[in-house]
């Protein structure tokens, strides 16, 4: 990977938005680069599969405003490879499509600096089909062209009109939003019928997502009408009326909704591959972070005797993740468990244990303390003996419980949670979003946002949006702060918090 003592850069294509088109390739490398210099156009959220102490350069160009020269980024990528480090150059789309990346390769020949390129899903093909425009098909188009509409005067040179005017396929054009009436005006003039189907897609395949259809007659007042601005693509052709019937991704029910989502960032991406999945923006903001206690003398102890125990309850993934990774530190494997049962608080934990081939003995109907003493009271636990191990700081009413039943009860720290700190940059992304819901699942992270957060900016998220608890625990925590609550699920689950959103906005519509 290296060349001379250099590093290497790899031209990475970031897709066009949606952070799950981004290739796979893509991720390992942003997960193994030492620095990322990425476009404006580069979701951020792609940026949270970097490692936490690799080096993020923001060098986005967006009209009228640069934040590097195309020279400056060159030297830039070629400075921190000769420094020996792994560099990924992440772009928009695709680094080939009318973008720079043939340059800033050049460059790293000119400096015998090993690359890479890693191909990228380009917003030409990508976001039609988002909005449900095949750019052929065999009814209505057999072919397809790509121009670049971002200068005049590059298209007066470039772009053949009177043989674009004759093509009879679909012609999408990138970048050309500053210049939609000197394209249609030159379509026009030079053959094609008025009343050719074209569609403008703003922001496509993220939650910004929004297209306007028209013909080439009208489509300038219909965006003017819209407020349709840059990134937008054009769409010129027949398939455009394809659009009423294969339209999909505009009709996920929380497009356009933007969410906080406050779980671990361990923990967080179920929540946020089910709500973006519906079409939702979520904003990441972790209020807890997890790490193995400092001293692990007790929990070392349990995992050695661990075969005296009748029971082990895990109360969550963290503390299955925790314990798991202490007995395997040990040298142990699971055959440490013998016949000890394993009582589950929840799907999300159950889940977790499968990953080590574990299965549970007992899941109570209800995943709060009081339900998994429910379901133990159904049990013959007078005498036996019980390990809990979870985190540093929870309540008693299990262990309590459990020994008001008899049982002899041992609990151990298998994990601490603590308070990450939140960055200017996330603190700054609060105050310009308008969000329309804050999520917690547990009492930490509603205490943890409340103490994290600035007055004023904690002031404005609670004045504008809804605030979703995932049960009775976490809502009683936001009311003691004044918080309230407006949707709960009768479950406390993932999957029952996200149904119950959706439903909540598609009655508040």
């Amino acid at each position: 990977m290296q060349t001379k003592n250099h590093g290497a850069v790899f031209l990475v294509g970031a897709g066009p938005g949606d952070p799950g088109l981004l290739t796979i390739k893509g991720r390992e490398l942003i997960e193994k680069a030492d620095v990322i210099i990425y476009d404006r156009l580069a979701n951020p959220r792609i940026l949270s599969n970097a490692r936490r102490d690799a080096e993020l350069i923001y060098v986005g160009k967006q009209s009228g405003f640069h934040a590097l020269s195309q020279e400056k980024i060159n030297e830039l990528i070629v400075r921190k490879a000769i420094e020996g480090k792994t560099v990924v150059r992440l772009k928009g789309g695709d680094p080939f499509i009318f973008g720079r990346g043939g340059e800033e390769a050049e460059e790293c020949v000119k400096n015998n600096i090993f690359f890479e390129i890693v191909p990228g899903v380009t917003s030409a093909i990508s976001v039609p089909a988002y909005s449900g425009i095949p750019l052929t098909h065999r009814q209505y188009s057999a072919s397809l062209t790509i121009v670049t509409g971002h200068r005049q005067d590059d298209m007066d040179v470039q772009v053949n009109w009177e043989g674009l005017a004759k093509f009879s396929g679909t012609i999408v054009f990138l970048m050309g939003m500053s210049n939609l009436d000197y394209i249609t005006s030159n379509l026009i003039k030079h053959g094609v019928k008025e009343d050719m189907p074209v569609a403008v897609i703003h922001w496509g395949t993220t939650h910004l997502h929004r297209t306007v259809k028209g013909a080439l007659s009208n489509i300038v007042d219909i965006v003017k009408k819209a407020g349709i601005k840059p990134p937008s693509i054009i769409v010129v052709g027949d398939v455009v009326n394809l659009r009423d019937t294969l339209k999909w991704y505009e009709n996920r029910p929380l497009l356009g909704k933007k969410f906080i989502v406050t779980r671990t960032r361990e923990q967080a991406s179920e929540l946020i591959k089910l709500l973006e999945d519906k079409g939702a923006f979520c904003i990441e903001l972790p209020t807890i972070a997890v790490k193995m206690p400092d001293d692990t003398s007790e929990l070392d102890n349990a995992i050695a005797h661990l075969s005296k125990y009748d029971w082990i309850v895990f109360s969550s993934p963290n503390a299955v993740k925790f314990f798991m990774e202490r007995l395997f530190q040990l040298g142990k494997d699971v055959r440490a468990f013998g016949n000890t049962k394993i009582a589950s608080m929840g799907a999300g934990t159950s889940d977790s244990l499968r990953q080590f081939s574990l299965n549970h003995d007992l899941m109570p109907d209800n995943f709060q303390a009081e339900g998994m003493l429910e379901a133990f009271s159904q049990t013959h636990i007078n005498n036996q003996n019980i390990l809990i191990p979870r985190a540093k700081k929870a309540r008693d009413i299990l262990p309590e419980g459990l020994k008001n039943l008899g049982a002899n009860v041992d609990v151990v720290t298998c994990y601490e949670n603590f308070s990450p700190e939140i960055s200017q940059d996330k603190i700054d992304l609060l105050m310009e979003e308008n969000i329309d819901l804050i999520t917690f699942t547990s009492s930490s992270t509603v205490k943890n946002f409340h103490k994290l957060l600035p007055e004023d900016v904690l002031k404005k998220l609670l004045s504008e949006a809804k605030i979703s608890a995932i049960g009775p625990v976490t809502a009683d925590t936001a009311r003691e702060l004044g918080i309230n609550i407006d949707i709960m699920p009768k479950e406390a689950l993932i999957l029952s918090m996200v149904n119950d959103i959706e439903e909540y906005f598609k009655i508040s519509v």
